[in-house]
């Protein structure tokens, strides 16, 4: 079922940003614009409604089968949001020299490929070193998430900036900031898919 749902929305990122992402593609489109906010809008609120209302106990339930719990895929994906957000944030900041976005050798499709077939693994250091954020509880990690990505949709469809020129480093070498939105959107799908299993879990509590 999970690998089906990765490929149902590889296809669709596919088809909507026109399989853009090669050097001699550098901007924006209306459309890729539209779809990223739509996107991480989207990914947001259905993150924030399948966690609705839960208890402690099904938060922490930890399936034999599974090796985390909803509580734990809450915090590792507010660590990484906040932390491919800030590297983000850094890349737009800094210049954009010709040579960096020459080195950006990966197709929007096969950047999203290796995301889904990596485990999202692309930035390592995500969870160390300055990019370890703690919170008390899981709401004020989701809470995080939230205001996170309700930040980056303004961000993105009010800025002028180009996307494609600024460049982000990675274990696969350099990608393009708007690369980076897509794996941002791939990332929180996935962990989205693994707290909708681990809640249609034959164990897992009732309240």
């Amino acid at each position: 079922m999970l690998q089906r749902t990765k490929g149902r929305l590889l296809l669709a990122l596919l088809v909507i940003t026109g399989m853009a992402g090669t050097p001699g593609n550098m901007t924006l489109s209306a459309e890729e614009r539209k779809f990223c906010v739509g996107q991480l809008k989207k990914s947001r609120n259905e993150l924030i409604s399948s966690l609705n209302k839960l208890s402690p106990q099904q938060l922490s339930f930890h399936p034999p089968d599974h090796s985390s719990s909803i509580q734990e895929h809450i915090y590792h994906l507010a660590i990484t949001e906040k932390a491919m957000d800030e590297k983000l944030q850094l890349a737009m900041k800094s210049p954009a020299p010709l040579n960096e976005r020459l080195d950006v050798h990966y197709s929007d499709s096969r950047l999203l490929e290796l995301a889904s077939t990596t485990g999202h693994d692309l930035f390592p250091d995500a969870t160390t070193g300055s990019y370890a954020f703690n919170w008390p509880s899981a709401a004020l990690a989701l809470e995080s998430f939230k205001i996170t990505r309700t930040s980056q949709a303004k961000y993105i469809r009010n800025t002028t900036e180009n996307f494609r020129n600024h460049v982000v480093q990675t274990e696969i070498g350099n990608i393009d900031c708007y690369q980076l939105l897509l794996i941002m959107l791939s990332h929180s799908n996935y962990h989205l898919q693994q707290i909708r299993e681990i809640m249609n879990h034959s164990m897992f509590p009732g309240s």
